[in-house]
C-alpha cells in the first residue's frame, strides 16, 4: 500500500473512486474529483482519493492518476472490500466502492471518510445486502453520507445498521435521508447539530471497542427531488427492470440509470451537490478529531 504522505496533517479525510469511475461521464466525473478534494482543502483538511492502480491500493491519487482514472473509468474494474485480495495480487486497477474505501481507509489510519450514498438491502425477497453495511459494522471509521440509495429497501436497511451494531447518528435531520430526498419518513435515534460533539461520540465509541460511525445529512435543498416525486420514478424503473428480465447485481445500475435518463441534469445536480456537502462537513470532522487524540 502507498504510504499517506506525513506533510498531509493529522487531519485526512478519504474519497471514493467509484463515484469518478463509473459515476458519472467525462469530463463532468474529472471536475467533480477535483473539486472534492478541493473543497477537503479548503476546509483545512487533507484529501486521499483511493483506488488500486496496477495491484497497488493507492491512499491519495495524484492529479495524473485522477485523471486517467476519470478518462478511463471502464477500465477499472469496481470492487468490493471482498475482491481486494484478487486485484491486488493479479496486478489490476480498480476503483473502490465504499466497502473496499473502508478497508483501505482504516488500514491508512485516516478515520473519516465522505461519499454520496451508502448501499444497504436491495427491495425484494433476493436477499441481496451490500458489504458497505458490513465494513460499516467492521471497521472504526466516520463515513460521511447522504443516507442510502432511495433504490433501495430503506426501513430493512435501518434495521440492518441496528442489527450489527452501527450507529447512525442525524447531522442537522431527525429523518433517515434518501439520498435525492432529504426525507424517507424513517425516523433516527440520534441527531447531533455540533461537529465538536459528533467528534466526541466518535472518539468515545472507538476508544471502548466500537465500529464505524454513520453520520447522514440530507441533500441540499437547491437539488432535492422530492421524496413523492422520487418513488415514482423508482417504481417505474423497478417495473422496467422486472420486464427486462434484469437480476441480481445487474438490477442497481440499471434503476440508476433508468433515473439518470428520467431526471437528466437534475441527476448529476443532486449527485455533484451532496457529494460536496458531505466532504465539507466530512473535512470538518477531521479537524475535530485531529484535536482530539487518540487512545
Amino acid at each position: 500500500m502507498t504510504a499517506v504522505s506525513a506533510s498531509a496533517g493529522a487531519a485526512r479525510v478519504a474519497l471514493e473512486s467509484t463515484i469518478i469511475a463509473h459515476g458519472f461521464p467525462y469530463p463532468d466525473n474529472a471536475a467533480l474529483g477535483k473539486e472534492l478534494e478541493q473543497v477537503v482543502r479548503d476546509a483545512g483538511a487533507s484529501p486521499h482519493t483511493i483506488a488500486i492502480i496496477k495491484g497497488t491500493p493507492t491512499i491519495g491519487l495524484t492529479a495524473g492518476q485522477l485523471e486517467h482514472l476519470a478518462q478511463h473509468g471502464a477500465a477499472y474494474r469496481k470492487v468490493a472490500a471482498s475482491d481486494l485480495a484478487v486485484v491486488c495480487v493479479r496486478g489490476e486497477s480498480a476503483a473502490t466502492t465504499v466497502s473496499a474505501t473502508c478497508a483501505l481507509a482504516e488500514a491508512a489510519g485516516i478515520e473519516v471518510f465522505a461519499t454520496g450514498g451508502i448501499g444497504g438491502v436491495h427491495r425484494g425477497a433476493s436477499g441481496d445486502v451490500s458489504q458497505d453495511l458490513h465494513a460499516l459494522a467492521r471497521h472504526k471509521l466516520a463515513v460521511v453520507s447522504a443516507g442510502a440509495k432511495s433504490i433501495l429497501d430503506l426501513p430493512r436497511t435501518l434495521e440492518m445498521f441496528e442489527t450489527l451494531g452501527v450507529l447512525v447518528v442525524g447531522y442537522g435531520c431527525d429523518e433517515f435521508p434518501a439520498f435525492y430526498s432529504a426525507r424517507s419518513g424513517l425516523a433516527l435515534d440520534h441527531t447531533v447539530y455540533e461537529v465538536g460533539e459528533l467528534a466526541a461520540m466518535c472518539r468515545w465509541r472507538w476508544r471502548h471497542g466500537g465500529g464505524g460511525v454513520l453520520i447522514v445529512q440530507p441533500v441540499p435543498a437547491h437539488a432535492e427531488v422530492p421524496r413523492a416525486e422520487a418513488d415514482e420514478l423508482i417504481e417505474t424503473a423497478l417495473a422496467a427492470a422486472a420486464q427486462a428480465g434484469i437480476v441480481g447485481k445487474a438490477v442497481t445500475p440499471f434503476l440508476l440509470r433508468q433515473l439518470a435518463a428520467s431526471l437528466g441534469g437534475r441527476f448529476v445536480a443532486a449527485n455533484r451537490a451532496l457529494a460536496v456537502a458531505n466532504a465539507q462537513l466530512a473535512a470538518q470532522l477531521a479537524l475535530e478529531l485531529a484535536r482530539a487524540p487518540r487512545a
